[in-house]
Parts: C-alpha cells; sequence; structure tokens
C-alpha cells in the first residue's frame, strides 16, 4: 500500500451481533478525488464510511488520517480535517438554516476562541457554495428535500475540512434533485481539490460522476478502479448477480449499466 493517501483503513474488521460486516478490508480513498462506493445491500458500505470518520467502533484493524491512527486522535482535530454527512441527518424542530451551518464551526470553537470572523465568512461561504443564501433564515422543515440536503452539505462544508464523506446523499431525492446534488459536490471537488468519498445506490449515477469507484461484497474490497474498469458485465453478475449490458453513455461517455 502506498503512503500518499491522507484516509485510509487497513485490516479493517467490524461486527455486530450475530454478523460480521467488515473482513479485513483494506482500503485507500484517493486524495482530491471523487471516490464513490457502490454494492448490495448490507454489505458494509455505510459501516465503512461511518468507520472512516471515527463514528463506528471497530473490531479489529486501523483507520488512518495523516499517518496516524484516527482513533487515537483528538477528535477536534479530526473534525477540522474530516467532515460527514450520515444517512438521514436529524436536527431540533425550528432550527433555521443558517443555525444548522453554524453548527459546523464547532470544532474550531474553544474556550479561548469564540466566535470570529473568520467563522461568519465560512458560513457565508458555504450558504453560498450551496445556493442556500436565501433559505438561511427559513426553519429547516419548511425545507423541500433537495434544498434540506443542501443545507446539511452546508453545514459540512462549514466545516472547512480537505476530507467530505457523504452517506447517500441523494436519499429521497427525485431524479433531477440527485443529479442537482452530484453536480454541486462534483464541482466542489474540482474547484477546491477536497477529497470526497460517498455510498451511493445509483450504479449509473456512480459511474458518471466518480473518478474511482470501489464495488464491496461480503464485507470486502471486490474491486476498485476508474468507472470504465469497474462498472463491467463481469462485476455487476459478480457483485450484485445482476445480468446486464453496459454500453458507453451517448451523453457523457461513462459506463452505463441496462439490466437483462
Amino acid at each position: 500500500m502506498s503512503q500518499t493517501a491522507r484516509l485510509s483503513a487497513r485490516d479493517l474488521a467490524v461486527s455486530f451481533p450475530g454478523m460480521q460486516v467488515l473482513k479485513g478490508l483494506t482500503l485507500e480513498i484517493p486524495d482530491t478525488k471523487m471516490t464513490v462506493i457502490i454494492g448490495p445491500n448490507a454489505c458494509g458500505k455505510s459501516t465503512l464510511l461511518r468507520s472512516l470518520a471515527r463514528l463506528q467502533t471497530i473490531g479489529a484493524g486501523t483507520v488512518v488520517l495523516d499517518g496516524k491512527a484516527i482513533h487515537k486522535e483528538n477528535s477536534r482535530s479530526v473534525a477540522r480535517r474530516l467532515a460527514i454527512l450520515p444517512q438521514m441527518p436529524t436536527a431540533p424542530e425550528g432550527l433555521l438554516v443558517r443555525d444548522l451551518v453554524t453548527r459546523g464551526r464547532t470544532p474550531h470553537q474553544s474556550a479561548l476562541r469564540q466566535w470570529s470572523k473568520k467563522d461568519a465568512a465560512a458560513v457565508s461561504q458555504a450558504l453560498e457554495l450551496t445556493g442556500m443564501t436565501d433559505n438561511a433564515h427559513r426553519p429547516l422543515e419548511t425545507l423541500s428535500g433537495g434544498q434540506r440536503q443542501r443545507a446539511w452539505l452546508a453545514m459540512a462544508l462549514a466545516q472547512q475540512t480537505d476530507i467530505l464523506l457523504l452517506d447517500e446523499p441523494t436519499t429521497y431525492l427525485d431524479l433531477p434533485h440527485q443529479i442537482e446534488l452530484l453536480n454541486l459536490v462534483q464541482r466542489l471537488n474540482r474547484d477546491t481539490g477536497r477529497t470526497v468519498a460517498m455510498v451511493l445506490h445509483d450504479i449509473n449515477l456512480a459511474a458518471r460522476f466518480a473518478d474511482h469507484i470501489v464495488a464491496l461484497k461480503d464485507g470486502q474490497v471486490h474491486l476498485q478502479g476508474p468507472p470504465d474498469q469497474v462498472i463491467t458485465e463481469s462485476t455487476m453478475q459478480g457483485v450484485f448477480g445482476l445480468a446486464c449490458t453496459v454500453i458507453s453513455d451517448p451523453v457523457h461517455a461513462n459506463p452505463h449499466v441496462i439490466p437483462a
């Protein structure tokens, strides 16, 4: 394994009562790229992402961030370098969008460092990047699904980390809003060089937006690489048990899966 990736997992094992979810998994998240993790239900995708963010207790192995075991790092220090948007996040009723985004600055606060102009600028920038400035003073529950996801993304961006983990960020969004959100994440990746790793269920969206795809099966990495090397008929059969034809998307030239 190379020593260049800032975030990696080594021999990672995670178990829940009655089942082992991750089984000695080793993986590097390519720096400055968009990585998408795919795989069938219950293969360990979300568990992997939560483990990378130190939200999940691991049984064996280690997660390495900037050359150090992440579980030995100070929580505030980790949160200044890595942000995660979990599945279906919740917030208190009546919370305004700006107040939600402000919470992203918590890792930068301390007894000696209170709210500053830098914090205010980070919140304003996150709202602007996600197109949520005009909704800053609206309660979160009054937003549409797509707007709500952008608000949560703005909170993660306000942390100003170099690494961003997204767990199924398109859940419950219709297709236009899925593409809108993924276009936004891709633009942030391209413009700022943020390292992005996300879990997606839609294989064709993964193929369209990812630089690097990791296919999981039974708690291990089955295959990884560029979309055209991973999204193949043999991989779809081997990972998902899906008989299909894979063609080149006539618009974007990425692989496109057509189920049989």
